[in-house]
């Protein structure tokens, strides 16, 4: 069953990139939100094989470290020609530290060796998992998916991750294209969002029922 939530809510990301999106989504609303960077929380291992395994521990983890409610996302984004790969494991394929030129320079050579860039433009999607867990280990989880097409070369410089190779259905821009206002703008209608994250996010604003600031 939804709870409402209240007061302070811990982000339990080091991604600046998803922080900053996050940050967007949750700003209109009467949230005290912390990041778990400026908490200096420690990174727990994902070892989860699944989006939910891993936003689930590091929502638990944070939950732990701070007596807190806390909001985790897992994300990635499935290729189709290579049977969904990366998937769980986007970030692993871009290195440590994070390389993502190396990860889209994988899945463009990966895709060409399998002679899957010489047609129409192989479809992907990318996902979303938020879990916002409570210390008393209630947790609510919401997720949000698109679809779309690669391009290569990447094109765009705004957005992080796989964004300057992925063009969402019905659009004309790689997600690294599109102002960030524009990729994660949350329409006043029942019309979705165009981000994976969100779309998440509509599903978690509505199960906790959150007023917009005045």
């Amino acid at each position: 069953m939804a709870r409402q939530l209240s007061g302070r809510l811990v982000l339990a990301t080091h991604n600046k990139g998803k922080l900053r999106e996050m940050q967007a989504l949750l700003a209109p609303f009467h949230i005290e939100v912390l990041s778990a960077g400026e908490l200096n929380l420690p990174e727990p291992p994902e070892t989860g094989t699944t989006y939910i395994e891993n936003a689930r521990i590091k929502a638990m983890s944070a939950v732990h470290e701070t007596g807190l409610p806390a909001l985790a996302d897992d994300s990635g984004m499935d290729v189709a020609a290579l049977d969904g790969a990366p998937g769980v494991y986007s970030a692993d394929w871009a290195g440590e530290p994070r390389d993502w030129d190396v990860a889209m320079g994988r899945v463009e050579t990966q895709l060409r060796q399998i002679g899957a860039l010489a047609g129409s433009p192989p479809r992907a999607s990318f996902h979303s998992t938020l879990i916002l867990r409570w210390p008393d280990q209630h947790e609510e989880i919401f997720e949000g998916r698109v679809d779309g097409t690669l391009v290569f070369p990447k094109r765009g410089d705004r957005g992080f991750g796989y964004d300057p190779i992925f063009v969402p259905d019905g659009q004309g821009l790689t997600f690294a294209e599109m102002a960030p206002e524009v990729k994660n703008a949350v329409p006043e209608d029942d019309s979705l969002p165009i981000s994976h994250r969100a779309r998440a996010f509509v599903q978690l604003r509505a199960a906790c029922l959150w007023t917009k600031k005045p």
